[in-house]
């Protein structure tokens, strides 16, 4: 489990295809902040970009430590930015004893969203996503929704026979400490929904009670 709170930008350094034929998935490597990885071990959990993966090996003696991960082509296939160079959003595995500063998230992205609006407005920015419509039921206003793995607010809904487009507003301390600030018209992104949304849908449609 995550919370959405990005806990370092990293870079992914290296794309190894793991196979001759798009069925096979890809190996990356990915830099990381000074002391990132000094309490991370082998087979921990690290979302990259929002996506829950698995370290499989790591380098923290140079003076610009890495470690890597292997992504299938299903997970290549479903989620966007992890498939060449660039700077990604890190979070760690949340711990039993760690504070809840964003949202329950479970690092599964359910879909991709398109950029449709990025600027500044005042001090801060203006985020508009086109999500499929497919996720528009779970999506509200002043609901929780994770972007390449950023805990956001959603602050404007709006559906049309295109998906439906959500508003988001970027403080300058999110736009300066995640990979967000690279987003621009066009970008396609990891979107998660709101793991209780999740579950209340499922309540609802399957005609449970309380």
């Amino acid at each position: 489990m995550f919370t959405g709170i990005i806990t370092g930008v990293g870079r992914i350094a290296q794309v190894t295809p793991m196979g001759a034929t798009a069925d096979h998935g890809k190996r990356l490597t990915v830099n990381c902040p000074t002391s990132y990885l000094d309490d991370v071990g082998l087979g921990d959990s690290i979302a990259i970009n929002g996506a829950c993966m698995t370290v499989t090996s790591l380098d923290t003696a140079g003076e610009s430590p890495f470690f890597t991960l292997d992504v299938s082509a299903e997970s290549l296939d479903k989620t966007a930015g992890l498939d060449g160079l660039g700077a990604v959003n890190l979070e760690k595995a949340l711990r039993a004893n760690d504070r809840l500063g964003g949202h329950l998230v479970s690092g599964h992205v359910d879909g991709l969203g398109q950029v449709t609006h990025f600027a500044q407005v005042g001090e801060s920015w203006e985020l508009r996503i086109l999500a499929p419509s497919t996720l528009a039921k779970y999506l509200a206003y002043k609901g929780s929704i994770t972007v390449n793995g950023v805990s956001l607010t959603v602050n404007r809904v709006a559906d049309s026979a295109e998906g439906c487009e959500i508003s988001i507003n970027l403080i300058p301390h999110t736009v300066d400490n995640t990979a967000l600030h690279s987003l621009h018209a066009g970008s396609k992104v990891n979107l998660e929904i709101d793991l209780i949304a999740r579950y209340v849908e499922r309540m609802l449609s399957s005609g449970a009670t309380a």
